[in-house]
C-alpha cells in the first residue's frame, strides 16, 4: 500500500509499515490544497488533527481504503461519508487513555490542594497556611460524563482514593466494578467533582452551560480533558464567579484552533480566555492530557497494528 503521513508520529509507525513492505510518503508541511492534488494516489492516510478530512477531500481520495487517526476523537473526519465510500476509519483511544486518567487526577489534586495557588503566593513572599488549606478526594463523589476508554481509565485510577465514582453515558448497562452508571439527574444531585470524557458531537457541544451548572446540587470542581466546545466558556466563568464551580482544570478550550495548536493564533485573545488565565482557581494545560512520551509511542503502535490487521483482512477477502 502507498501510505501518506501528514502529521509526525513516533518513528516505529513508519518503520513497522516499511518492514511490512508498504511505501511511506511524509508530507508534514504541505498545505491541504497541495495534498488534495495528489491524495488520489494513496491507499492510506495517517493524520492527527492538522486539517479536516471533509467530503471534498475524501471524494478526491479515489484509492483510499484506510484513515489512521492517531488519537481518540474523529470529529475532524467526515465519518459518514468515509463509511459510504467504504473507507475504514481507525482510531487509537487505547493509546492515551492512561495518560488522560493521570492528567485528570493531577488536575484534581492541584485544584483541591491549591498547589499552584500556594506556590504562587510563596513566590510573592506570602506564607499563609490558612488560605492554602485544601480538600481531600476521599469520600467525595466523582461524576464522569462519558464512560469509554478515557472515563473508565480514570475510574480505575481513582480506586485507591476511597471516593465514590458514578458516571452517565448514552450507552446502556456499561457499569462495572469501578463506577456506577446513573441518570443525569442523579449525577447532578450527587457529584462534587465532575470530569468530562465525551467526543465533540451535536449532542455534546455546549453541554456544560449555565442551565447544567445551575442544576448541579453541590458546588463542584470541573475537569475538562475532552473537547473545548463541550463547555460554554462564558457560563463557566459565571459559575466560577458565583461559587457554584469551585475550580476548573481545563486541558481544552472553546477557543482552541481546530488543529489544537494554539489559542493565541488570533491577534486578540477573547476576554473570557484572559479571565481564565488570570483566575487563581483555574488550571490550564495546552491540550496535552493524552500526549505523554509513553502515549506518543503507544498511539503509533496501536495504529500500526490496526492497519496491518486491516490489510491482512483485505488480502484474505481478495484471496
Amino acid at each position: 500500500m502507498k501510505i501518506l503521513h501528514v502529521d509526525k508520529n513516533h518513528p516505529l509507525l513508519i518503520q513497522g509499515l516499511e518492514s511490512a513492505g508498504h511505501e511511506n510518503i511524509e508530507l508534514y508541511f504541505e498545505s491541504k490544497s497541495e495534498i488534495l492534488k495528489i491524495i488520489h494516489e494513496f491507499d492510506v492516510i495517517i493524520i492527527r488533527s492538522r486539517f479536516p478530512l471533509d467530503k471534498k477531500f475524501l471524494a478526491a481520495a479515489k484509492k483510499l481504503k484506510i484513515i489512521g487517526r492517531l488519537g481518540a476523537g474523529i470529529e475532524n473526519i467526515d465519518f459518514d461519508f468515509a463509511k459510504q465510500k467504504g473507507i475504514k476509519v481507525l482510531s487509537a483511544p487505547e493509546g492515551n487513555r492512561s495518560a488522560v486518567g493521570e492528567h485528570v487526577i493531577g488536575m484534581i489534586l492541584c485544584l483541591m490542594n491549591k498547589l499552584i495557588f500556594s506556590h504562587q503566593k510563596i513566590q510573592n513572599g506570602i506564607w499563609d497556611r490558612e488560605i492554602s488549606r485544601g480538600y481531600e478526594i476521599e469520600n467525595k463523589v466523582i461524576g464522569i460524563i462519558g464512560y469509554g476508554n478515557m472515563g473508565r481509565s480514570l475510574a480505575k485510577k481513582l480506586r485507591g482514593f476511597n471516593a465514590k465514582v458514578i458516571f452517565h453515558d448514552i450507552k446502556k448497562n456499561i457499569g462495572d466494578q469501578y463506577a456506577e452508571q446513573v441518570t443525569v439527574l442523579k449525577l447532578k444531585n450527587e457529584t462534587q467533582i465532575l470530569s468530562l470524557h465525551i467526543p465533540q458531537t451535536k449532542l455534546t457541544k455546549g453541554m456544560i452551560d449555565l442551565k447544567f451548572i445551575s442544576e448541579m446540587k453541590n458546588p463542584f470542581w470541573l475537569i475538562n480533558t475532552s473537547r473545548g466546545s463541550n463547555v460554554v466558556t462564558k457560563d463557566l466563568i459565571k459559575g466560577l464567579q458565583n461559587g457554584k464551580i469551585l475550580g476548573a482544570g481545563l486541558d481544552v478550550l472553546e477557543h482552541e484552533s481546530s488543529s489544537f495548536n494554539s489559542i493565541f493564533s488570533e491577534k486578540q485573545i477573547p476576554e473570557s480566555i484572559k479571565y481564565l488565565i488570570n483566575t487563581e482557581n483555574v488550571i490550564l494545560s495546552p491540550h496535552v492530557a493524552g500526549w505523554t512520551y509513553e502515549s506518543y509511542e503507544k498511539l503509533s503502535k496501536i495504529i500500526l497494528d490496526k492497519i496491518l490487521s486491516e490489510f491482512l483482512l483485505n488480502q484474505s477477502a481478495i484471496n
